[in-house]
């Protein structure tokens, strides 16, 4: 094992110049430095430096022995920093509908990451079927997920908005023997609620495009290759809401909750309680009358219209 003070004073000689100066630098005679310097070349059995008087110079194994040197020298100060510095006040796994991380939720983690520097905040965003698998499996401390209205769980609730949306540019026949749906993959709650509106108004309908992400979802609606459910914060204005008159009735029965994992720390309820104040405040923007072309542009508030304990 190369000793690191050999290797800080090996460093110092050929930044230095000479012996004399690299002394200065770490605080040794230049009798010592130039010992130092010996007993590294005998461990190595390699000459690492030529001396001509007082000037020095590297020799070919010492100049790679310097690119090595350098390297454990800063890893050196790199692991002692990591290891001395104050430890984290805490790490929050915290689990969000795809949905919510292209609305204003982001602004409001960042703003708590901020206040709390040496907290680590772990953000996933996914579907709600497997935020909530992660929860169960002690994956996750909190999560906002989509679910079935009326589950147990949770320490707030607000019910959701979701509408059948199609193209707004480009015509698709609703009256054909099959209806392309857009959705997530097998799983997602909206997927599931598509189809169970197709078979129960006796309708054929096949999976047109699928994707695992939010913006494949959006972009594929707006392009008219199919139809597709989506809540209200995340519908374009290149898309138009299906309704009665369209032959599609509303989607309901279905909510956001926020659930606390058992073992999450004080600083994930610290932010469970923005979450819930989040939401909230969302409620009271619907009440003072955002109109619903206002979310639709992505200025209006999340639909989330009352809370429970």
């Amino acid at each position: 094992m190369l000793d690191l003070e050999l290797l800080r004073s090996f460093v110092s000689v050929v930044d230095a110049g000479g012996f004399t100066r690299a002394g200065e630098r770490v605080h040794r005679t230049q009798s010592t430095v130039s010992q130092q310097i010996r007993r590294l070349e005998d461990d190595l059995g390699k000459l690492l430096l030529n001396r001509t008087g007082k000037q020095v110079s590297l020799t070919e194994d010492g100049e790679r022995l310097l690119s090595y040197a350098r390297r454990i020298l800063s890893l050196t100060e790199e692991a002692r920093d990591v290891l001395t510095r104050p430890t984290q006040s805490g790490v929050i796994r915290l689990g969000i509908p795809e949905d919510f991380a292209a609305y204003r939720l982001p602004r409001l983690l960042a703003r708590f990451a901020r206040s709390r520097p040496n907290l680590r905040l772990d953000v996933r965003a996914d579907q709600s079927v497997y935020l909530r698998r992660d929860l169960e499996r002690g994956e996750l401390d909190l999560a906002l997920l989509k679910r079935d209205a009326g589950e147990a769980g949770g320490i707030a609730v607000w019910p959701e908005r979701i509408h059948w949306i199609t193209s707004r540019d480009h015509r698709i026949d609703l009256t054909g023997s099959s209806i392309p749906l857009i959705g997530f993959p097998q799983g997602c709650l909206y997927r599931n609620r598509a189809i169970h509106a197709m078979e129960a108004a006796g309708r054929s309908w096949h999976m047109a495009y699928t994707s695992a992400n939010l913006t494949g979802i959006q972009a594929a609606v707006a392009a008219g290759l199919g139809l597709g459910i989506l809540s209200e914060i995340a519908i374009l204005p290149e898309h138009r809401i299906l309704t009665p008159e369209d032959g599609f009735a509303p989607i309901d029965q279905t909510e956001m909750a926020l659930v606390v994992a058992p073992q999450a720390n004080p600083l994930a309820l610290q932010l469970a309680g923005g979450l819930a104040e989040f939401c909230d405040a969302a409620q009271m923007e619907i009440g003072q009358g955002r109109s619903s072309s206002q979310g639709l542009q992505g200025g209006g508030s999340v639909n989330m219209v009352s809370r429970t304990s």
